[in-house]
């Protein structure tokens, strides 16, 4: 269902939804039984300009409430009520402005991702749900699929992708993207920077600003099969230790097999490194990750996330069916997460994970 108005010509004016439910049963937890309720209100309003140029205002809040408890009639309740995306653009046909809380997501990779310096979206969530930054970001696209962006941000300071130090919220951010067409594929060079803030860290030097600069390089090609990397290099201008310097390498490669409705598989491998010293490369951590997707009808769809952790030889699955109803999207998901610490893969906040095996069922309706 859409709410629709239409004060003028000029404008239109729409109400959209998606609420959700779900339950989780997990035994090695001290809290087994979970139970969660999300709804996410969006309101947009669209005002042309003219036949290429809009303005659009979006705005939309996250209200949520989960209950973890046990046999025992132990339990812990949690509720919030926190803006999700609240933005102005002004968009033509090559350009576009946006101001406010938004999503900001590039790259080439799709599980293990280095570049994703600006949220935390977790592939095993199938709603994709993120918390968005605060800011101002322009885009450009040229005639020949070439764009540019530049980004300034402030007020931000959630852990976002592999960050292993905190944001000075204080302090604006700022960088930019290039990315270009090449012979059946393209390349794209990220550049940002942000004040770092230790304080709250324990087993390092204790520093509230500490100049951070990112740089990186990704690309992607369509050779028969897909073939993509990200590279990220960060310095820190303060020494805190290992955590001076920073690199991350990411190989990934994907596939659709022709057996029954098709067989899409994406496996890719990361290498992290953290030295005193700059351009250092040591052992390291290595994490490797695959998915693979089956549609088995129009309505139903199985997947599976796998994560490797070649130092801990640890192992994370994660498998999810789902089947379309007229009005409801269901999901039923099984999961084996490690009981010891899985350092170095994302977990987003809004994606609660538990450790050794468990079972999860989800209902979600969009209006």
């Amino acid at each position: 269902m859409c709410l629709s108005i239409r004060p003028s010509t000029a404008q239109k004016a729409s109400f959209h939804g998606q609420a959700s439910m779900v339950g989780s049963f997990s035994p090695k937890n001290d809290l087994p039984y979970f139970f969660g309720t999300r709804y996410i209100p969006e309101f947009r309003l669209t005002t042309k300009i003219d036949s290429a140029k809009n303005l659009d205002l979006l705005a939309s809040a996250n209200l949520s409430s989960t209950v973890l408890f046990s046999d025992l009639n132990e339990s812990q309740t949690n509720f919030n009520i926190n803006p999700y995306r609240i933005w102005l653009r002004y968009s033509s046909k090559q350009f576009e402005l946006r101001l406010g809380l938004q999503k900001i997501d590039f790259g080439s990779a799709s599980i293990l991702r280095p570049l994703q310096w600006f949220n935390q979206i977790d592939p095993r969530d199938p709603l994709q749900l993120t918390n968005g930054v605060y800011g101002i970001m322009g885009r450009y696209t040229f005639l020949n699929n070439a764009n540019i962006r530049l980004w300034g941000l402030y007020g931000n300071e959630k852990a976002r992708g592999f960050d292993v130090v905190p944001t000075n919220k204080s302090i604006p951010e700022f960088g930019g993207r290039i990315q270009h067409p090449v012979p059946k594929g393209e390349l794209a060079f990220s550049y940002h920077h942000r004040s770092a803030n230790t304080t709250k860290l324990d087993f390092v030097n204790t520093f509230s600003k500490i100049p951070e600069n990112r740089l990186a390089l990704d690309g992607k090609w369509d050779v028969g099969i897909g073939l993509w990397f990200e590279s990220v290099y960060i310095h820190r201008k303060k020494n805190i230790g290992n955590l001076t310097n920073q690199t991350l390498l990411n190989l990934g490669v994907d596939y659709t097999f022709s057996l029954g409705t098709g067989l899409n598989a994406v496996v890719e491998h990361m290498q992290i490194n953290f030295d005193e010293e700059q351009f250092s490369v040591n052992d390291g951590m290595h994490l490797s990750a695959a998915t693979f997707m089956y549609p088995l009808s129009f309505f139903d769809n199985l997947s599976t996330v796998i994560y490797y952790d070649w130092s801990s030889e640890n192992t994370s699955f994660f498998l999810n069916y789902s089947h379309q109803f007229k009005k409801l999207t269901g999901y039923l998901m099984g999961f084996y997460n490690p009981e010891s610490t899985q350092t170095g893969i994302q977990q987003n906040e809004l994606f609660n994970q538990f450790k050794g095996p468990g079972i999860r069922l989800m209902l979600v309706y969009n209006h």
